[in-house]
């Protein structure tokens, strides 16, 4: 016997069956029918401080725990607040249900209050989205969002649901499975490529596995570990695939790219074969295009044959799932290994060895409290086992170059589109998500306060999110870019911490715990109070104010030429040479 139920209910026990544990968001006008009857829901009810906060906070429940994150606000500003987070999510593949409210049916076109064409503003950043003109396909779209948010590609789906489509009645009816013809992501990888791989491998003497984030979502970290091990082959990784390889290990030669490891960059520079999982060689990888691995065969494997290709010709594409296809490459390398002579290597490890000792990642100790020195002892004192959050900039760079994952879903940033406030609501859907986990976010001065507001939510929901703010009082990466390719003319880019904000008081004032430290000796005692307190800690060390992320690859350089670590000074810059920069 189908129930008879208004749109909105049929909205909410479509989510229930979906399994969905939390919806961030804030109510409106034209979500008010929904948010009457989630007001009788199991389903937990985050009230945020800000739409664009709830869209991170979704985002950040979703790679803590793989499960589909789902966000809510209402029509007009409500929905176009959302935005940003729902434009995160798609450059980093982030399975999303974000749920806005619309004017009435009758009313769309007319510029009625609060009225957007939200689907129309979304198209290029969704995977698909829907306008819902109809209460009985209500239990279909949702059954189908969550089906293509989370498969394939992952990312984000929209649903603009009208008020009067939320108020009107139908029959429900839920199908067994999803019916959509015209979607079918590709799993499992040719068999033939899969050999030209395999055989590739063996044959390579001087390989080297680029892991990217595509492989911590395929749950494919096991299958790379083997295949590095098995193989001898060193491993490397984006920013998004901090995780997907144990940074402990002694294969391990960190991340790669503008603020990668010397190691990194070398290697792929001198490689005769690049395995690529789950990555999309994005500009910040490649440095200048034209100078990238120029002696590799490039072996691509991911899921979106639209990344294949896409700025680096691969030689054996394989489209597919990363889990799925490693665990066929294993299998195939096992069954070759036999017919195939593999060269010594002995050398191209005793090369990366070298360059490793040669060229550890570095900073001078003098001069007071450093960045890189606070994020070393929030590794140390958590043992690793954090789950860390960054907002954007150059205290995402120190988080990623000096807190080692050796587990996926752990590291949890804004990659592609570098969103600045995304940290803190982010700490607050993961601690959410897993909320027997230690959660800190490392954060600057800058980017914090895009979404201070968020500390409310987190002090009322009870998530004892660790804020480490590395306050140097300047938006960090932008008055770096400034010193070194604009003669220091730190143009809108200082932020005055000795007048304003107070951090300590700000986090009092919405109920947090607020700590400053400004001298070395005082970290350890603060970040411990902070992992022993059970609420929210805003954790404010006044770091030297212009200290910079090195190594850096100048923007339109090589990966090889890096510049301004100790060994390298920033004087050998040659800012003539430089295409203009971008942030």
């Amino acid at each position: 016997m189908r129930l008879k139920m208004t749109g909105a209910q049929a909205l909410v026990r479509s989510l229930e069956e979906e399994g969905v544990e939390i919806i961030f968001g804030i109510p409106g006008g034209v979500l008010l029918p929904v948010f009457d009857v989630l007001y009788e829901s199991p389903i937990r009810k985050v009230l945020t401080r800000h739409e664009q906060g709830a869209a991170h906070a979704a985002d950040g429940y979703a790679r803590a725990t793989g499960r589909v994150g789902v966000c809510m606000a209402t029509s007009g500003p409500g929905a176009t607040n959302l935005v940003t987070g729902i434009a995160n999510a798609y450059m980093d593949s982030v399975p999303l249900v974000a749920i806005t409210g619309q004017v009435a049916t009758n009313l769309i076109g007319t510029d009625a209050f609060q009225e957007a064409d939200t689907t129309g503003i979304t198209m290029p950043i969704v995977k698909h989205n829907y306008l819902v003109k109809n209460p009985a396909d209500i239990p279909d779209v949702v059954q189908e969002a969550f089906y293509i948010a989370r498969t394939g590609r992952p990312g984000p789906v929209l649903i603009d649901l009208p008020v009067d489509v939320s108020r009107g009645e139908l029959e429900y009816h839920r199908r067994d499975h999803p019916v959509l013809p015209g979607y079918k992501p590709t799993l499992k990888g040719h068999k033939k490529q899969i050999r030209m791989a395999a055989r590739a491998i063996l044959e390579a003497r001087n390989p080297v596995i680029y892991a990217g984030g595509g492989v911590i979502t395929s749950g494919a970290s096991p299958e790379l570990r083997r295949l590095a091990e098995e193989n001898g082959i060193h491993v490397t990784h984006t920013l998004m695939g901090k995780g997907a390889f144990p940074e402990t290990h002694p294969l391990s030669m960190g991340m790669l790219g503008m603020h990668g490891t010397r190691c990194a960059n070398y290697a792929m520079c001198e490689t005769d074969l690049i395995i690529a999982v789950g990555a999309r060689f994005d500009d910040r990888i490649t440095g200048k295009l034209s100078e990238f691995a120029p002696k590799a065969r490039i072996i691509h494997i991911d899921v979106d044959p639209a990344e294949i290709g896409k700025n680096v010709r691969a030689h054996i594409p394989i489209v597919g799932d990363a889990k799925q296809i490693l665990k066929d490459l294993n299998a195939a390398i096992r069954e070759m290994r036999n017919e195939v002579a593999t060269p010594d290597r002995s050398q191209w490890n005793a090369m990366i060895e070298d360059w490793k000792r040669k060229y550890p990642l570095t900073y001078d100790r003098d001069g007071g409290l450093k960045p890189q020195y606070v994020v070393e002892r929030i590794y140390a004192l958590t043992k690793g086992e954090a789950i860390i959050c960054t907002e954007v900039g150059q205290n995402q760079m120190w988080a990623a170059q000096y807190y080692k994952m050796d587990k996926p879903r752990r590291f949890i940033s804004s990659g592609g589109l570098g969103t600045m406030g995304f940290g803190l609501p982010a700490a607050i859907g993961a601690q959410l998500g897993r909320p027997r986990d230690l959660v800190f976010d490392i954060a600057g001065d800058g980017s914090v306060q895009m979404t201070i507001q968020e500390l409310a939510t987190a002090v009322l929901e009870g998530t004892p999110v660790k804020i480490a703010i590395l306050n140097n009082g300047y938006l960090g990466m932008v008055r770096q870019w400034q010193q070194l390719f604009y003669n220091r003319k730190y143009s809108c880019s200082c932020l005055e911490r000795e007048r304003t904000p107070d951090f300590v008081l700000l986090a009092e004032a919405y109920g947090a715990k607020g700590i400053r430290i400004k001298e070395p000796e005082e970290v350890d005692r603060a970040i411990l109070e902070a992992m022993e307190a059970p609420c929210p800690v805003v954790l404010d060390f006044w770091v030297d104010p212009e200290e910079n992320v090195y190594p850096m690859v100048a923007p339109g350089a090589p990966l090889y030429d890096m510049i301004g670590d100790m060994l390298y000074p920033v004087e050998k810059i040659h800012p003539e040479k430089a295409e203009e920069p971008f942030l």
